[in-house]
């Protein structure tokens, strides 16, 4: 199951892969030259996912908004050698998450994403959810998960149902926790998240399906206990 809905009530953020070349150095021409404007739209492009990501990182509001400042001032002082090779957003993200590590490095796990193999191992669910080898339909779920209403979509908007998934979410491993967060409370794409934290595609959608899958999970005991209060 998709999350995709779950962006922020301020909008998604753009999709700085497909940029075009000539729209990119248009803009870092813009920026090199000190325009004023180029500068808040960037800021005002950028700067709710930045806060967003610094405060998952962060102990306090003060510490994230901390982040975030700094981050911008090494964004103004790398413009010059920016090459484009990513999207700016990327190349922001890279930024923010250097500065969270360095700040915070006995809090935040540094940990390379090549690390992670545990969270790649291993079943998504737990195999007592499922037929046994015996079974007529090995495989099979054995107690299927609980249907939730004619529109699931609403239901998941709901303030409750928010709080569940965003407590599901800071729970998950590390790695897990990364990729849905960019995914599917962010909006990025799958190339973006790859690109970003250095995962190969068949990493970020297993880290994917396996953070969706727990998520799911939390999700059938908000709606089951819903149902039944």
């Amino acid at each position: 199951m998709a999350f995709s809905r779950l962006r922020p009530a301020s909008g998604p953020a753009p999709d700085g892969d497909r940029d075009s070349w000539s729209t990119v150095q248009a803009r870092l021409v813009s920026l090199r030259s000190g325009d004023e404007s180029a500068f808040l739209a960037l800021v005002s492009e950028h700067g709710p996912w930045m806060l967003r990501l610094a405060r998952r990182r962060a102990l306090s509001e003060a510490i994230a908004e901390e982040i975030v400042q700094e981050s911008w001032v090494a964004v103004l002082r790398g413009l010059d050698s920016f090459e484009g090779r990513s999207s700016l957003r990327t190349w922001i993200f890279s930024i923010v998450t250097h500065i969270s590590s360095a700040q915070f490095n006995k809090e935040i796990r540094s940990v390379p994403f090549s690390a992670y193999g545990t969270e790649i191992a291993g079943p998504s669910l737990e195999a007592g959810r499922f037929q046994n080898a015996s079974h007529p339909e090995p495989g099979s779920w054995l107690t299927p998960p609980p249907a939730w209403d004619e529109s699931p979509e609403q239901s998941l908007t709901t303030h409750e149902a928010q709080r569940t998934i965003g407590s599901a979410i800071e729970k998950l491993p590390p790695a897990q926790r990364e990729v849905i967060s960019l995914r599917d409370v962010e909006g990025w794409s799958a190339t973006e998240v790859c690109n970003a934290l250095g995962i190969t595609e068949t990493n970020q959608r297993v880290l994917l399906h396996r953070a969706r899958s727990r998520v799911r999970l939390e999700l059938e005991t908000y709606f089951g206990a819903e149902a039944s209060g």
